[in-house]
């Protein structure tokens, strides 16, 4: 039997930021936290396109060199839903479609939610502003030592919806502005450029603590981010 691993924190990572938290099947693409369970708690299930052993599905389109199941480029998050049925009907679900849907995602996902390359700096700035404000709002108010209603108590109401709030609205409207940037990046000038370098630094670090549990200080969010596209 083929010995496994714990799939790496940083793979993780990656995961949860390329699906910027949607299944990613593009006749899917379902919120992996769902509002209905109060968007703090993820329904996202790591898929392997190819298993590890020599039965599974798929198991026969299994490269013959440099072959890692647990990497991430064997890996595709799915919500519960799909996962099954592309293990249940692993002859409608080729290797080279689930990862097509992987490459793909941010584009389908985009086009799904009217995401767009605009004509202009201000189209762009506009499409990201109102998530933006969300966030700042969120952060006024909840944040751990700057929000005004945050209590040191991890059992507190506030320390509660803080947590919440950073998993159900924070991290799914940063994953929102990234990918609206990333269309846009075309309007951006160099020192944009490397502003936005340093936004995704900071998303990533809270996406491993909040998502991934780890603990570790994030980069603190870069204010220069409040004018992109201005």
């Amino acid at each position: 039997m083929t010995s496994r691993k714990a799939i790496s924190t940083e793979i993780k990572l990656r995961l949860f930021s390329d699906s910027a938290g949607y299944c990613q099947n593009p006749d899917c693409l379902q919120p992996l936290y769902p509002a209905e369970m109060g968007g703090d708690k993820h329904i996202a299930e790591m898929a392997h396109v190819i298993p590890h052993g020599e039965k599974g599905p798929r198991h026969e389109e299994r490269p013959m060199e440099g072959f890692e199941a647990d990497s991430f480029e064997n890996l595709i998050l799915l919500c519960p839903t799909c996962h099954t049925v592309i293990d249940k009907a692993p002859d409608g679900y080729s290797r080279s479609t689930l990862l097509d849907w992987k490459n793909k995602h941010l584009v389908a996902l985009a086009y799904s939610q009217g995401i767009q390359t605009y004509e202009d700096r201000s189209q762009a700035r506009e499409a990201v502003a109102t998530a933006m404000a969300e966030n700042n709002a969120i952060w006024k108010e909840y944040a751990p030592v700057d929000g005004s209603s945050f209590d040191y108590n991890p059992e507190s109401e506030a320390a509660k919806t803080w947590e919440n709030r950073m998993r159900g609205v924070i991290l799914p409207n940063h994953f929102r502005i990234e990918a609206i940037i990333k269309k846009n990046q075309c309007h951006m000038n160099g020192n944009e450029q490397e502003v936005f370098a340093r936004y995704q630094e900071h998303v990533r670090g809270l996406s491993a603590r909040h998502i991934c549990g780890v603990a570790g200080e994030a980069i603190r969010y870069p204010e220069a981010m409040d004018g992109i596209f201005t």
